[in-house]
C-alpha cells in the first residue's frame, strides 16, 4: 500500500490532479501495482479525506499550534513507538504540522497497522500524504528528512 501512496505523491503534485478512481486504478495496474495494494491505498486515501473533514469540522476554532502536551494511549504507543512519537513532536515543534494534523497522522497510522508497530519510514509517508492531501508542501529540509532512507544514511554526529 505504501508503495502506491509514494507513487501517487511523486506522480501527482496535488490530490485533485489525480484522475477519477476508475482511471487511476487502471493506471496503477498498468504501472504494475497489485489490485489488492491499489484497493488498500485508495481506501486509505478516502478514509484520510474523511478524517481530515471530520477533524476540521469537529475542531474549527482550534488554534493552529497548540501548546498543550499530547498524552498517548497504550495502543498508540504500541503502534507508533517512541522513535515515531519523538519524530511527530519534532515536526510539531518545527511547525511543519499542527495539532490537528498530528491527530490525523496518528489516526491514519493506527488504521494502517495490523496491531504491529508501524515503522518510522511508513510514518514519514503518512506525514507526506496528510500534507499532500491538504495541499501543503514541506520546505526543502523537512522534505529531505521525510524522504531520507535511514538505512542508507550515515550516522549523525553530535558536536
Amino acid at each position: 500500500m505504501f508503495d502506491v501512496l509514494v507513487y501517487l505523491y511523486e506522480t501527482y503534485y496535488r490530490p485533485d490532479a489525480c484522475p477519477d478512481s476508475e482511471a487511476l486504478t487502471k493506471k496503477l495496474s498498468a504501472v504494475g501495482f497489485e489490485e489488492e495494494e491499489i484497493s488498500k491505498a485508495l481506501g486509505w486515501l478516502t478514509d484520510l479525506a474523511e478524517a481530515t473533514s471530520e477533524f476540521s469540522d469537529r475542531y474549527p476554532q482550534q488554534t493552529a499550534f497548540s501548546f498543550g502536551i499530547r498524552i498517548y494511549a497504550q495502543q498508540e504507543m504500541d503502534v507508533l513507538g517512541t522513535e515515531t512519537i519523538g519524530f511527530l513532536q519534532f515536526l510539531e515543534s518545527a511547525k511543519v504540522i499542527d495539532s490537528i494534523q498530528r491527530e490525523i497522522i496518528i489516526e491514519r497510522a493506527l488504521a494502517a497497522s495490523d496491531d504491529s508497530q508501524v515503522s518510522l519510514d511508513k510514518i514519514k509517508v503518512i506525514v507526506l500524504m496528510v500534507l499532500w492531501s491538504q495541499g501543503k508542501e514541506p520546505d526543502g529540509l523537512i522534505f529531505d528528512e521525510l524522504f531520507s532512507d535511514d538505512e542508507d544514511a550515515e550516522p549523525r554526529l553530535l558536536h
